[in-house]
């Protein structure tokens, strides 16, 4: 959510040393190869989305023993029951949420904070809440150690969102509520975006606009997400 500037860092939570500069890269082939493949020939053709896709290194987001399956476009386990989701649904939700250079985007559901990254490429700060406090402090590190400084973490109930830097231009969720928190809606700007995964067993992915009357809904495509638990009492 490593290193620049010529630092050299290993971070406990990847095997490959986080290497700032210029230095080679060698997985670049595989994250281009990705982004071919499972980004713009899926449809996406957002060019800001796509060189996000391009530079974020998916591979420091992941455990040391699925660096190998980084690339490939499936979710993969980041521990305490959680997933970092599929190259492709987050490039998608990236661009549903039809970003500007100057949002402020509210983040509910860390994890690991590749999508936080993907957001940071593009927008002017993005405020992400996780409700698991070993996740939320890993992301931290993670962040400052790559040198995102428009990235601010909380550990907290996804469901209160963040009131303190409301409202926000856009909110982008990943992980499942069973219905969409009402404090999120508030938290938006008229005109903000919210996109949410909802349901249980089945759940589908929606865009929500927010309008002066209420909320406008669209449902995008069926998705299956880790669920959104709240903070326990």
């Amino acid at each position: 959510m490593w290193g620049r500037g010529g630092l050299i860092l290993c971070f406990l939570f990847g095997g490959t040393p986080l290497v700032g500069g210029e230095g080679r890269d060698p997985w670049m082939f595989q994250r281009n190869e990705m982004v071919e493949r499972q980004i713009i020939r899926r449809g996406v053709s957002d060019p800001r989305v796509i060189e996000a896709m391009r530079k974020v290194k998916r591979h420091l987001f992941v455990p040391a023993l699925s660096e190998n399956l980084a690339y490939e476009d499936y979710p993969l386990p980041i521990g305490h029951g959680q997933t970092i989701s599929q190259p492709f649904i987050v490039a998608y939700m990236t661009e549903a949420a039809q970003l500007r250079q100057e949002d402020r985007v509210l983040e509910i559901g860390t994890g690991s904070g590749y999508q936080a990254a993907i957001l940071a490429e593009i927008v002017a700060a993005v405020y992400s809440v996780e409700i698991l406090k070993p996740l939320a402090d890993e992301a931290e590190i993670r962040f400052q150690a790559l040198g995102y400084k428009n990235i601010f973490v909380k550990h907290g109930d996804g469901y209160q969102g963040w009131e303190e830097h409301a409202p926000y231009d856009v909110i982008i969720v990943t992980a499942a509520p069973g219905a969409i928190p009402p404090k999120l809606i508030e938290q938006l700007k008229v005109g903000g975006r919210l996109v949410i995964p909802v349901g249980t067993f089945f759940q589908e992915l929606y865009l929500i606009t927010k309008t002066k009357d209420g909320i406008e809904t669209k449902s995008m495509l069926p998705v299956k997400f880790v669920p959104m638990v709240p903070e326990e009492d």
